[in-house]
């Protein structure tokens, strides 16, 4: 049904799978710009597709979940998801759902070639944005495409305070279906990587009951 849809809606490149298994092997041999995955799958669940995925693709993961309980929103996300579907759904907002996160990929790298900075350096911590790459301690970090996205745009705004629904409609490109654990989930699995102490953390605060800030002055300014 889906790939019905997408092709009626302009979507001439559609791929898909019915195993978690064949999910897998197509993500290992094929470049994808966006994935869709079920949770329940016939032999692996989709967390743990998500997971082998995450190991060979950058690309977005909307997981479809008839799963609507906090704890299974958040393993998505954790494991690498990038945001979720809860069953029943309407194909259309599945349609919509992908043509933001397409438009807000295409408007990020495009803002590559126009902002000011294009190489962001905070302490141990350097970003290039034209390769989108990471670096921490002179270690280059995978970083998946929304966690790069938030990172640069915190980044850009150093000091400056983000609700978390600001950066769900600012990255996600939603506001009326925002949710901010998404948002929170990816801070984390950002501060994971970028963190001594993620306990602790140095450069992404979080103020309590008002946002997210990055703190820290960007080197060479």
């Amino acid at each position: 049904m889906l790939c019905t849809i997408l092709n009626k809606e302009g979507f001439n490149d559609v791929d898909s799978a019915f195993t978690g298994t064949e999910a897998i092997e197509k993500a290992k041999n094929n470049k994808y710009d966006l994935i869709l995955l079920d949770v329940m799958l016939p032999d692996l669940d989709g967390f743990q597709v998500c997971s082998f995925i995450r190991e060979y693709s950058s690309a977005p993961i909307l997981f479809l979940t008839a799963k609507t309980s906090d704890i299974d929103k958040l393993t998505g996300l954790r494991i690498g998801g990038d945001d979720y579907i809860t069953k029943p759904f309407n194909p259309l907002e599945v349609v919509a759902r992908i043509q933001v996160q397409f438009r807000r990929m295409e408007q990020f790298a495009k803002s590559r070639f126009n902002e000011t900075h294009d190489f962001f350096h905070f302490g141990d911590v350097m970003v290039d944005k034209k390769s989108a790459q990471l670096w921490v301690n002179d270690k280059e970090v995978p970083c998946p495409a929304k966690e790069f996205e938030l990172l640069v745009y915190l980044m850009e705004h150093p000091n400056q305070v983000f609700t978390a629904s600001q950066l769900y409609e600012k990255i996600w490109g939603f506001d009326s279906y925002g949710d901010e654990k998404t948002v929170s989930v990816h801070i984390g699995r950002i501060r994971r990587k970028i963190e001594k102490d993620i306990k602790n953390p140095e450069y992404i605060i979080n103020l309590r009951g008002i946002g997210y800030k990055f703190v820290g002055k960007l080197r060479g300014d």
